[in-house]
């Protein structure tokens, strides 16, 4: 809930800086460009762009931050889908206020061409990026029985050898989690460091939809996952405990 507060602020405080106190060295690209060139950006139509992209991210991601408040984590998918169409289109209609890449008719000038392609492509290649992450966070925890230990793949997955596990329990609900400290949370799918009531610090590969889930404590560090099926979970939990006995 508060990362997603946390966010929100960021971006209503980067909104109100750039269109109310009109802090354009914040806008990339025109805090590069030499005098001459800073003089044929409509600043003042882009601040205000600017502004209005910082507050309705911002509202969304507060929303979204209430919504997880109320154990409502569906939001979190609808957030990061609505930033990634909103950048492309403040991407795309940014370049109109720029007179050095169009003319006063908003025509695009032919001698502009170099000067536009590298940001097009460093926007899709980030938007790109952050399409594969979420893909693969929505994945379901996969597991492999090793001779040694036990291997959970995909994003942070690791080995724990057999004999390092102390703990196993099977949870019927998740803990209560305060904040992600390092992971991924789109919808139910949480995977990474997340910092819990319960437990402190915890590693999960969950879909926190379907229950139960196994927790296990390894050398002192704390994990908890799920399979993408309730019997599937509660038989992974028989074999770790055969597996360490």
């Amino acid at each position: 809930m508060w990362f997603y507060f946390m966010i929100a602020l960021t971006l209503f405080l980067m909104g109100l800086a750039v269109h109310r106190f009109k802090w354009y060295f914040l806008i990339s690209g025109y805090n590069t460009m030499n005098k001459e060139k800073k003089a044929n950006v409509d600043v003042e139509s882009l601040g205000k762009l600017m502004g209005l992209y910082g507050y309705l991210n911002g509202l969304v991601f507060f929303i979204v931050g209430i919504l997880y408040g109320l154990n409502i984590k569906i939001g979190g998918v609808l957030a990061f889908a609505f930033i990634i169409i909103s950048t492309g289109y403040l991407l795309v209609k940014a370049q109109k206020y720029d007179h050095n890449l169009f003319d006063e008719s908003g025509k695009f000038k032919k001698s502009a061409k170099k000067e536009l392609i590298i940001p097009l492509v460093i926007a899709s290649v980030v938007l790109v990026g952050v399409s594969i992450l979420m893909v693969f966070s929505l994945q379901p925890t996969k597991l492999t029985y090793l001779e040694e230990g036990l291997e959970i793949h995909g994003m942070y997955g690791e080995t724990y050898a057999w004999e390092d596990i102390e703990k196993v329990e099977l949870l019927e609900t998740l803990p209560n989690i305060e904040m992600r400290t390092n992971g991924s949370g789109v919808g139910s799918h949480l995977k990474g460091y997340f910092r819990t009531t319960e437990y402190g610090k915890v590693k999960l590969f969950v879909n926190a939809k379907i229950p139960p889930f196994v927790y296990i404590s390894v050398e002192g560090n704390k994990v908890i996952f799920n399979l993408d099926d309730a019997v599937k979970t509660e038989e992974a939990y028989t074999e770790i405990l055969k597996r360490i006995d």
